[in-house]
């Protein structure tokens, strides 16, 4: 059986560096450090670190054990949320997970609601792309290369299209809408960190209108790409819902000839399926999904509409 806090002391070896950090890190001393990572060598009949001067160098081994134990150590916080919870008196939790373009407009007001109605529920939210495992609720760009769980209820809540990013002083910023061949050969900023549905979209319809972007600058996401746009060096395309908040200088234009579209969706596990917090959240999704209320004068110029709960759904008049 593996000692849990000798793996641990191995963990922050491995993100120190050092024997010294660690024990500055978990209030030891350099010599208990040095003995619990002994016995855990022993324990497990591997070399874990060597000695390299007058330091140390965890082995492969090590970087191993200690990568593959990351998701034993979430459930094991997991787990101790809950007996705070249970000691509180609190109810339960509920797990969301949610692509970055929807954090900063439909999230938060949708936190807001259930936090109003279902204070005794802890929320757990994470970024859908950094994550690995499946929440109680997930907000993800549909995939046919990874489908949601076989129990999980799943419902579309919008088709997202693509808009074009340009300069205001760009000859592309006075046309009503552009078509993709008009960016053969332009430069691109790139704004995706990894292969996934969203980048095949876009990818995708710029094959059918006969032409591969000449990325010139690649950046992890949209918020980092947006910047780079305002300084001329190329021009960059991503989903009208992450196209709020750009910076000075910058507009969006329809993209055409064809349009590429996403498809974002929301799944509820099958686990949770009857939970009142978990079907709230579904039907604000939704609602915010749909639209509702009059445009703000920031939605009016970029045509996008920001999240926002509709009257109909609020708390208040349930």
């Amino acid at each position: 059986m593996l000692d849990l806090p000798r793996l641990r002391l191995l963990r922050t070896v491995v993100a120190t560096g050092s024997v010294r950090a660690t024990a500055t890190a978990l209030g030891y001393t350099p010599s208990a450090v040095s003995q619990q990572l002994a016995a855990l060598q022993r324990g497990t009949g591997l070399r874990l670190v060597e000695r390299v001067g007058r330091g140390i160098e965890v082995t492969a081994a090590g970087r191993a054990l200690a990568a593959e134990s990351e998701r034993l150590f979430e459930e094991l916080g997991r787990l101790e949320c809950l007996v705070d919870d249970l000691r509180a008196g609190r109810v339960g939790s509920l797990s969301i997970g949610y692509v970055a373009s929807v954090s900063a407009t439909w999230l938060p007001p949708v936190v807001e609601a259930l936090r109003a109605e279902f204070p005794d529920v802890r929320l757990e939210l994470r970024m859908a792309e950094l994550a690995e495992a499946r929440h109680d609720i997930d907000v993800f760009v549909e995939d046919a290369a990874a489908p949601p769980p076989p129990d999980a209820v799943v419902s579309r809540l919008t088709a997202d299209p693509y808009v074009l990013v340009v300069r205001g002083d760009d000859p592309l910023a006075a046309l009503p809408e552009v078509s993709l061949a008009d960016l053969a050969e332009r430069s691109w900023v790139d704004n995706e960190h990894r292969d996934g549905p969203c980048r095949r979209v876009l990818l995708d319809a710029c094959a059918r209108a006969g032409f591969a972007p000449r990325f010139q600058v690649w950046t992890p996401d949209y918020r980092t790409a947006l910047p780079l746009v305002a300084t001329g060096i190329g021009v960059t395309a991503i989903p009208r819902l992450a196209a709020v908040d750009l910076p000075a200088g910058l507009v969006v234009r329809p993209l055409v000839a064809p349009t590429p579209v996403r498809h974002v969706a929301v799944a509820i596990g099958g686990a949770v399926a009857g939970n009142p917090a978990a079907r709230r959240a579904v039907e604000l999704f939704t609602a915010i999904a749909r639209g509702g209320g009059e445009p703000t004068p920031a939605e009016r110029a970029t045509g996008v509409r920001e999240g926002r709960v509709p009257a109909a759904v609020t708390h208040s008049d349930r």
